[in-house]
């Protein structure tokens, strides 16, 4: 009888605890910007202060509701409550969420907001963190704001805090992306007097700094005295140079580059990316044959093309008059699987009537709808889809169901409707 008793009382309280919890779940998860609010009215100033002893279950729900209620008569309460949410133990913004909180506050527009919430933090003796000071960073990297971002760094040791190299990569980022090459590296100068190293970020962002504007030997030389202080680079860093070699036209030192990741091999061996960017570079080059034996070589090492390869190769090789070597290359890839039948043919049939040869891509289309491929792709060439219909019409070649429906229905979408009842007119 003791037994049950005791059992009942077990079962009751665990009835009743689990019930106290659901009231507090419930409670926690409908957390409003209504609540946040109301709160923060009734306590005046000390906005972090009564945030923290709120105890909110935070989420971009939440989050976006603070912010659009505070917009745009309370933006400086709202960009407070958004750095706040930035660090909460629960809570991590996305980069949607940043993305948000600028365009709502127009921060671009609008930058001396940053400033007028660093401003109260010091006016009212706030706790700041470098964390916190790390989300405006990112709020500044969102906005693309390069000077501003170097007044926030220069802001950091107002509040005692030391700067760290995650900071500085950013705002050196932000400079580099703005084309001031020479402000980027006056700032990877400054690291070292205070006490900061350039890493492997600093220099994969100023190698591709370099690159952007054109300046291919000092982005060579950096690569060089990388290697030579100890930071190993990896594939972003040699596909950032290998890119900048390519669009500025440098194929040699690009093919150089190339040979030289490939005997690295592991981290910095080229992936499809990277061979992809040099073939496309030899293709625009008139070097579609050359470009080949590069398809050739990532084969080779177990990296199959994808459909951006093959096209820019069938593309280049029919430019070139290369038409029997297109064929080859369309079976090659088909046969291996890295490509579809759907894909190779379709981008055939437009690089040939780009290039005026109508009759030939048409021969090419039949191949292709006999062998039972639909050319759905041929959707993202409407002008040369309807070119072709008008080709096989004055042949008086028709097309038999299903495919008449299939082309049918890729040249609705061009607006021809004369040619769609030409083409389906029995």
């Amino acid at each position: 009888m003791t037994t049950l008793s005791s059992i009942s009382r077990f079962l009751s309280s665990s009835v009743r605890l689990q019930n106290h919890n659901l009231s507090i779940s419930r409670f926690s998860t409908t957390t409003s910007a209504e609540t946040v609010l109301n709160h923060l009215h009734r306590n005046g100033g000390k906005i972090e202060k009564t945030l923290d002893s709120m105890r909110l279950n935070l989420d971009a729900k939440c989050v976006s509701q603070v912010l659009q209620r505070c917009y745009p008569t309370q933006s400086q309460l709202g960009l407070r409550f958004f750095i706040w949410a930035g660090v909460h133990s629960s809570y991590r913004h996305s980069y949607f969420m940043f993305s948000k909180a600028c365009d709502l506050y127009k921060i671009r527009e609008n930058p001396s907001l940053i400033f007028d919430v660093l401003e109260a933090y010091s006016v009212e003796g706030c706790s700041v963190s470098v964390k916190m000071f790390k989300i405006l960073f990112n709020v500044c990297k969102e906005a693309k704001l390069a000077d501003e971002a170097l007044r926030v760094l220069r802001k950091m040791p107002e509040f005692g805090l030391r700067e760290d190299n995650v900071v500085y990569n950013v705002v050196i980022r932000l400079f580099c992306e703005k084309g001031d090459l020479d402000m980027a590296e006056s700032l990877v100068k400054e690291m070292s007097e205070v006490e900061l190293y350039p890493d492997l970020i600093t220099y994969m962002v100023m190698i591709k700094g370099f690159c952007n504007v054109g300046r291919l030997d000092d982005a060579s030389g950096l690569f060089k005295f990388m290697e030579e202080n100890g930071c190993v680079p990896n594939v972003v860093v040699y596909s950032a140079l290998l890119d900048g070699f390519c669009r500025f036209g440098d194929m040699e030192r690009a093919l150089t580059l190339l040979k030289e990741m490939e005997k690295e091999g592991g981290d910095c061996g080229p992936n499809v990316v990277t061979y992809t960017t040099v073939i496309q570079c030899l293709c625009n080059k008139h070097r579609s044959v050359e470009a080949l034996l590069v398809l050739d070589r990532m084969e080779a090492r177990g990296c199959l093309p994808n459909r951006v390869t093959v096209s820019t190769l069938i593309t280049g090789l029919v430019k070139e008059d290369q038409v029997e070597q297109a064929y080859k290359l369309v079976d090659r890839v088909v046969e291996s699987g890295s490509v579809t039948k759907t894909d190779c043919y379709s981008t055939f049939v437009v690089s040939l009537e780009r290039v005026g040869r109508p009759e030939e891509a048409e021969k090419v289309l039949r191949t292709m709808l006999n062998s039972g491929v639909k050319p759905n792709s041929l959707q993202r060439h409407l002008v040369e889809a309807a070119e072709l219909a008008r080709v096989m019409l004055s042949k008086g070649i028709k097309l038999k169901a299903p495919y008449v429906d299939i082309i049918s229905e890729v040249l609705v979408k061009s607006g021809d409707e004369e040619l769609v009842k030409q083409l389906t007119r029995n």
